[in-house]
């Protein structure tokens, strides 16, 4: 009888491969061999990313290319002021030009105090903590600019699951055929599943979580069922897992249809995204 991680891994084998990133966020960071461009781009990415995932790419595609071929030189040397201008009739559906640049502005200040996100991230005592917790809820603070990020940023002191923020993290802390990684101090073991509508039903069908909304509480019951899984990488199946729900041809009744009989539905790569 097939085990469960068994099937987890014939997933993670098929599915988790570059032909499937696109369309997805993700693919941004692919532009960036730097890894002190790669986090803010990544970051940047990582809170746009939500509602019709064409949307998603339209826009981000659109900031990034304002900022340049260096996000971190232009987060460097642009005046506060001037990012402001540059970004002040934004929007994109709840997000303004005003949340947009108080992110930016944010990441100007982290850049200046502590060198890079990551260093912020880590002067937490991150390595002591079971999860990223603690280190995102310093790089958090040093971020949201006294909430006027808005809902780009959400605050992990509170019941969110913060999809978008743990999204980035797995992007920047994992390093395979999908995750391009950066972050080296941070340990994989530690991440939490960015819980969306998708993983929130993997996780029900899975066992892994009863909680009737997919909030902090929901997400941390998830990874705690993928730890059981592979301890020093619970994240390492979300990709693969919500490509189920996010390309066109494979739905959640397709991994339901696998986890009952072991057969993977047929590839193929000539896919549209759905919502993220």
């Amino acid at each position: 009888m097939i085990s469960l991680k068994e099937k987890l891994d014939g997933i993670y084998e098929k599915y988790n491969v570059p032909k499937y990133v696109d369309p997805d966020p993700l693919l941004f960071l692919y532009g960036y061999p730097a890894v002190r461009d790669r986090e803010i781009a990544g970051l940047v990415a990582a809170c746009l990313a939500y509602g019709r995932v064409e949307m998603i790419m339209k826009t981000v595609g659109q900031v990034l290319e304002k900022m340049g071929a260096s996000p971190f030189a232009y987060v460097s040397d642009t005046p506060e002021k001037a990012i402001d201008a540059t970004f002040k009739g934004f929007k994109y559906r709840f997000a303004t030009g005003l949340h947009l640049s108080s992110l930016l502005k944010g990441i100007k200040g982290v850049i200046h105090d502590f060198g890079s996100l990551e260093n912020c991230f880590l002067s937490g005592p991150v390595k002591k903590n079971k999860t990223v917790l603690t280190g995102f809820c310093q790089l958090y603070k040093h971020l949201s600019q006294g909430g006027q990020t808005g809902h780009l940023l959400a605050d992990p002191q509170k019941t969110s699951a913060c999809k978008r923020s743990h999204l980035f993290l797995r992007w920047m802390v994992r390093k395979d055929a999908v995750d391009p990684g950066g972050w080296e101090s941070v340990s994989p073991c530690q991440l939490i599943v960015p819980l969306d509508t998708h993983m929130y039903k993997v996780g029900q069908l899975l066992g892994f979580t009863r909680r009737k909304s997919p909030d902090k509480t929901c997400a941390l019951e998830i990874t705690s069922g993928f730890r059981e899984i592979v301890r020093q990488d619970p994240v390492k199946y979300d990709f693969s897992l919500t490509r189920f729900g996010i390309q066109r041809h494979l739905d959640m009744t397709d991994l339901n249809d696998f986890l009952t009989s072991g057969l993977l539905p047929p590839a193929d790569p000539a896919t549209m995204g759905r919502n993220m």
